[in-house]
């Protein structure tokens, strides 16, 4: 049951309620802990609920790091979209999309972030087409507006270049140790290289 404004109601705002305090509870874990060592039993503790109500909301661990998943990946693409508001280029575009990604390997930590990117590359997902991802969305509708502004070669694939681009960002950051001086170098060259490849 929804309110005039489309908010659940009544029974289904509790499941929804129930089902976040879950989530948390098996984020704290599974940063603490990584998925495979977390505690189902200390997780619904933690959420104050039955054991059986984990798995009622997630069957899986997986299928938390897949909802976290969506959930920070759509934080991210709003937080970018405000960005793009405002007067930039191609570059600071980019740029900024690494920022929101490192912070975001800060906040959920080494561990959460990389069980994160492993689930992301999955070939279990069968989640389709990369569109429909929204960070690769804004990013490829960034780059299609580069292009329309000359910042790119006409013949550029707006949402390949995306793809490529932040496949590339999160492999980098999977395989680099957290060494603050060599990866600022390395993304650098990275952002650099990957604008070169677009640029005109």
């Amino acid at each position: 049951m929804t309110d005039a404004s489309g908010k659940p109601q009544g029974r289904e705002a509790q499941r929804l309620r129930t089902r976040d305090r879950v989530l948390d509870a098996a984020i704290t874990e599974f940063a603490r802990t990584g998925s495979a060592e977390a505690d189902i039993a200390a997780i619904a503790e933690a959420a104050g609920v039955a054991r059986g109500t984990f798995y009622f909301h997630f069957p899986t661990k997986e299928h938390v790091l897949l909802e976290l998943e969506r959930r920070e990946e759509t934080l991210l693409a709003q937080k970018l979209g405000r960005f793009l508001r405002g007067e930039h280029d191609l570059r600071a575009a980019l740029a900024e999309t690494v920022r929101l990604v490192l912070a975001l390997e800060r906040r959920l930590g080494n561990t959460l972030f990389r069980e994160l990117l492993a689930v992301h590359f999955s070939p279990n997902r069968g989640d389709g087409d990369p569109r429909d991802f929204p960070m690769i969305a804004t990013v490829a509708t960034e780059i299609e507006n580069a292009r329309d502004r000359g910042e790119t070669r006409d013949g550029i694939d707006p949402y390949h270049a995306a793809l490529f681009f932040l496949l590339g960002l999160y492999a980098l950051l999977a395989t680099t140790p957290d060494n603050r001086a060599m990866r600022a170098a390395m993304l650098d060259s990275y952002l650099t290289t990957a604008l070169h490849s677009m640029e005109r």
